[in-house]
């Protein structure tokens, strides 16, 4: 079965194109600046050139036209045809309560993801209009959402919960529901296979740290823990983003600076973390360069930013009353070879032992990084939530049948 895998964006759409016959990507791509009449396409056919065209995208439906007519390009196409492709898997940011997995496209799994917009305003729009575009394009081909906060519907009432009036959970759903389920889903996975134990008897923390980042508690193969919250503004120092914080900051600051919702909003998601503590970057590969030249400022950043880490993996550990594995991910955690070394390095009192020389290593492939005698496995293993989609649109259709 050929599936294709769709991340929509308000202005963007990421694809990949997989034979699941062998999980091979036969293409990969992006279009950028949708609604605007220089839209950008990039189409990269696995053993072929990459290729750009610029044309007038006003809208999704046009853009997956035009995805699926570069797909099957005489010079540059991998499809004989359109009626190739069996099945769409959509990434879909939020789902709430009501998904504890992925699920067939329906229209009531369609009004859901809209009854869910207030919870990801950003994010769940754009998919709904990426499954409309799919439909559209390719009438009777099954589509499939994958949810990223699926994976952590395991977790406890006692750790979703937050500790204000109950009333606020009953009418509006206020709790800690998480993100990057699906990439922790895969890499657990990925973590118990590479080390060749059941998933079941494993304590792992994993660590997907980008310009977004959580961590999650996986226990027995489910996520009892999670840094992320009603949003994905709690936890981790980021990029761009404050992580936790006293609540009375935001009061403060808004009566303070005269500021309204959003423009404090904004200041959290998009003017805090490293690049308002650096006060040049929000990349840690900038933050790191300064840290090694002994700038104060990028500094500081990195050392707050190495910290939080640190004190969440120690908090989850405290969760499972251990830890077997530790799982770095994502941007940073799968280069940045001086965050994981100093992350490591105050992990010591958990048995945790870095080999130095393994650390630097980059290999594009999952591998161990911790010695011999240490008592927790550290790994690094790049994440692939497109195939984990594409995984789960297969076994959904399948069992449709």
């Amino acid at each position: 079965m050929k599936v294709l895998v769709i991340n929509a964006g308000s202005s963007s759409l990421k694809y990949q194109l997989y034979d699941m016959t062998n999980e091979s990507v036969l293409a990969k791509g992006l279009v950028e600046r949708i609604g605007m009449d220089s839209s950008i396409l990039t189409h990269k056919p696995t053993g072929k050139e990459e290729v750009t065209e610029v044309s007038e995208i006003l809208e999704h439906t046009t853009a997956i036209r035009k995805v699926l007519e570069k797909l099957t390009d005489k010079e540059h196409g991998v499809l004989s045809s359109v009626d190739e492709i069996q099945a769409v898997g959509h990434r879909v940011v939020h789902g709430g309560e009501a998904f504890k997995g992925s699920a067939l496209v329906t229209p009531e799994v369609k009004a859901e993801i809209r009854r869910l917009f207030d919870l990801a305003p950003l994010h769940n729009p754009p998919a709904i209009m990426g499954i409309n575009a799919s439909e559209a394009n390719m009438p009777g081909v099954p589509n499939v959402v994958a949810f990223d906060t699926a994976f952590h519907q395991t977790m406890e009432e006692k750790v979703y919960l937050y500790p204000i009036p109950k009333v606020l959970y009953k009418k509006h759903r206020i709790r800690r529901y998480g993100a990057h389920g699906t990439s922790h889903q895969y890499v657990s996975r990925v973590a118990a296979e590479f080390l060749n134990r059941p998933i079941e008897e494993l304590k792992i923390i994993t660590c997907h740290i980008g310009n977004g980042a959580s961590l999650t508690a996986v226990k027995g193969g489910v996520s009892v823990d999670t840094s992320m919250g009603l949003t994905p503004l709690e936890g981790l120092m980021m990029g761009t983003r404050s992580g936790d914080l006293d609540p009375t900051v935001v009061t403060f600051v808004m009566n303070k600076e005269e500021l309204s919702i959003s423009e404090v909003n904004s200041m959290l998601n998009k003017h805090s973390g490293l690049l308002a503590i650096s006060g040049s970057s929000s990349d840690m590969r900038d933050i790191t360069d300064g840290w090694e030249a002994g700038k104060p400022n990028e500094t500081l950043a990195f050392e707050m930013y190495e910290y939080r880490l640190r004190k969440y993996i120690g908090a989850y550990a405290a969760a499972m009353n251990g830890v077997d594995v530790i799982v770095f991910t994502a941007g940073v955690g799968e280069n940045s070879a001086i965050v994981r070394e100093k992350t490591c390095e105050n992990l010591s009192y958990l048995g945790v032992e870095l080999d130095k020389e393994l650390n630097k290593v980059r290999s594009g492939e999952p591998r161990r990084i911790s010695t011999p005698n240490s008592k927790v496995e550290v790994l690094v293993i790049p994440t692939n939530e497109e195939l984990m989609i594409a995984r789960d649109t297969l076994r959904i259709v399948q069992e449709s049948k």
